[in-house]
Formats: C-alpha cells, sequence, structure tokens
C-alpha cells in the first residue's frame, strides 16, 4: 500500500495493521501524536525511507537518500524519526558541523599515516552501516574537495547516508569561482543517492507543538539592551571586562563563567577566529548562553556573518539556552548577504521576543 495511503488510514485508527512497516507506522503515530499534518513532500520522503530500511534490515542493494527543501520543512524531523525507528545498532546520527569538525582535527592526528581520511573514518565509524548526516551544506573549496574524497569512501565502504540538506545538489558550493570543481561530488550524488524535496507551505518550527520540550525555544532575544532588561534577566552590564577562558588548547574572551552559564559579546565569538569546534567543545560545559552586542549583520563582513550562523546552528542542534541582546530589532539584525541566514533567521525566530522600544 502506499505511504501516503497508508498513513492517512493510520492517523484514522488506533490499531496499526501488522504489515505496516515500522518506519511509516512511526511517523504516522509521532505525526498525530504531535498535530501535524505530512506534507505530500513528507509522505514521499517516508515511503522512501520506509522502502531502503526493509532493503538495509535484509542486506539488499540499496540508495542512500538526500533529502531538501527551506528551512523549517521538517527534514531533521524525517532523519530523527528514522534514526529513532530504525532497529539497527550500527548506525549513527551527526550534524555536518560535528561530524566535519571531528573529521578535521582526526586527520591531523593522523597526518603521518599514507591515509589519513581512511584511518580517521575508522575510529569515527567503526562499524557503522547508517550514517544520518544532518544539515550538510559546503561554501568552502576547500571544504569541498574533503567532501568529495569523504562520500567516496563512505560508499566505498558501503556506508548507507541519509543527508538532509537547505540546498539541492546542484545548490552546493553556489561560488561561480568553484562550483565547477565540485561537480563531480554532485554527479556521484546523483548516481548512488535519490534526491527527494521536501516542501511545504508551512514553516513547522512556527507551531506551539514543535516548542514544546526544546530549550533552545525557551530563550529571549531582547532589543536594545537596556540597563533595566539586563537587571529583569540577570545580565552582564554591557561595559563588562572580558575574561580569559581557555577552550581546548586556545583562549577566548567571554564576560560571564558562573556555574553551566557562560557570556560573551558577538566580538569575543564571531569577529575573532573562532571556530566551529570551540562551540562545539564549549558545549560540552556549558547550557545556558548569553550573546550581547548582535549588530546588523549587514554591516559585518561575510566571514563574522558565517560564524554567527555556524554559532546558531551548534547552539541549537544542541539544544542549549540563548539569550541574544541586539542592538535592534531581530528582523532587521539579521538582515546580511551570507546565504545561510535564512536558517538561522527561522531558528532564532523562535526566541521570545523583549523589546524597551514601542513595536
Amino acid at each position: 500500500m502506499a505511504a501516503l495511503s497508508l498513513i492517512r488510514r493510520l492517523l484514522g485508527k488506533k490499531t496499526v495493521p501488522h504489515d505496516a512497516s515500522p518506519i511509516t507506522t512511526f511517523f504516522a503515530q509521532k505525526a498525530a501524536q504531535q498535530g501535524y499534518t505530512l506534507s505530500a513532500g513528507q509522505t514521499r520522503a517516508i515511503s522512501a525511507l520506509a522502502r531502503e530500511s526493509r532493503h538495509l534490515l535484509a542486506r539488499q542493494p540499496t540508495r542512500s537518500l538526500y533529502l531538501h527543501g527551506p528551512v523549517g520543512r521538517g527534514k531533521s524531523w524525517l532523519l530523527d524519526g528514522f534514526f529513532q525507528a530504525l532497529p539497527m545498532a550500527e548506525k549513527q546520527r551527526v550534524h555536518f558541523h560535528d561530524f566535519f569538525a571531528r573529521l578535521h582535527r582526526g586527520m591531523f592526528k593522523h597526518r603521518a599515516q599514507d591515509d589519513a581520511l581512511a584511518v580517521t573514518l575508522d575510529e569515527l565509524l567503526a562499524d557503522c552501516q547508517v550514517l544520518c548526516f544532518d544539515e550538510f551544506h559546503v561554501h568552502d573549496i576547500g571544504d569541498a574537495m574533503l567532501i568529495s574524497r569523504l562520500f567516496k569512501a563512505l560508499f566505498q565502504r558501503g556506508v548507507w547516508v541519509l543527508v538532509t540538506s537547505n540546498y539541492p545538489p546542484a545548490g552546493l558550493l553556489p561560488n561561480p569561482l568553484y562550483h565547477q570543481r565540485f561537480k563531480p561530488v554532485i554527479d556521484l550524488i546523483a548516481a548512488r543517492m535519490d534526491v527527494l524535496e521536501v516542501s511545504s507551505p508551512e514553516d513547522f518550527r512556527s507551531l506551539p507543538q514543535a516548542h514544546s520540550t526544546q530549550r533552545f525555544t525557551a530563550g529571549h532575544y531582547l532589543w536594545p539592551g537596556t540597563a533595566s532588561q539586563r537587571e529583569a534577566f540577570d545580565l552582564p552590564a554591557a561595559d563588562c571586562p572580558a575574561r580569559s577562558l581557555a577552550v581546548g588548547n586556545r583562549q577566548l574572551q567571554c564576560r560571564r563563567l558562573q556555574g553551566r552559564t557562560i557570556a560573551f559579546t558577538f566580538n569575543d565569538l564571531c569577529e575573532q577566529l573562532t571556530a566551529v569546534m570551540d562551540y562545539l567543545l564549549l558545549c560540552h560545559d556549558f547550557d545556558h548562553w548569553i550573546i550581547d552586542g548582535l549588530p546588523v549583520l549587514a554591516d559585518c563582513p561575510i566571514a563574522v556573518q558565517q560564524r554567527f550562523i555556524n554559532l546558531v546552528d551548534v547552539l541549537y542542534d544542541r539544544d542549549k539556552h540563548l539569550i541574544l541582546i541586539g542592538e535592534q530589532p531581530l528582523e532587521q539584525a539579521l538582515h546580511g548577504q551570507a546565504i545561510d541566514l535564512a536558517r538561522t533567521a527561522s531558528r532564532l525566530g523562535q526566541l521570545q521576543q523583549s523589546s524597551a522600544q514601542p513595536l
């Protein structure tokens, strides 16, 4: 039975037929519990996930999957649900930033080896047969060359890959100076993966149910950061002096360090030469983040905008509580040229907004 008709039937009944796919049944029940109406794109993706799960469990030939679409259309929801429902132990769910940072670090550690990538993948993947790769994107030609080697290695190892991305394969590495050099990876994706668009007229992140269990969405965006606002939220003063903080082998500057709460200025984290690995390391020790002084991003260099995008990605993926203080309303502050800002705006738009100015 087609996945769409099965899901419709399941949502109307309390019992589940014995011949239903565990993947299809899981998503039907999860959508019903959360009050979601599945889009046509989601049901097509669920059908493909159910098909490939059967092949994986039967040790039959499979096709990896590449899910793309606008922000907030349920791609990560599909990936997380599939990972949870797939009855296999040899699986990993990773975020692009996290995995790629660990890949770089491992290859540096094994740089004396003949094939540092292979040795690193042995460590990172071990007996992994299914790799769920969330929020995939490519903007740097150096990363693109390594991603080309990575995908070839994954397919050679027989790892089944599920990818989510805001971009169709042809939209990856859009810089015209480098896009053609990434074409072999786009061709490899087309040859080894089924590419499906997950779209919907509704941003699922805007639904009240999406916020019920998330720490990130309990956070706040404050502007313009008056003394009374800071006092009400027990935040550091705008001129709070910097203090040194060891992060891995580096020294960063922060403004408050108290228990599992950490405070930075925008300058501390985004206008300095920080990296995703710094944010990941900090997330191990801190659950409550304060970031002060968000400017209008259009006034910042692209590299600074990209660091902020990366930072929000990490905090959202790690579900950290965030209080962000800006100089302007959030919508105005998030104007910029970086192409991933739509995802950042969608995520920060879930924060509760507090203004000391008349709206």
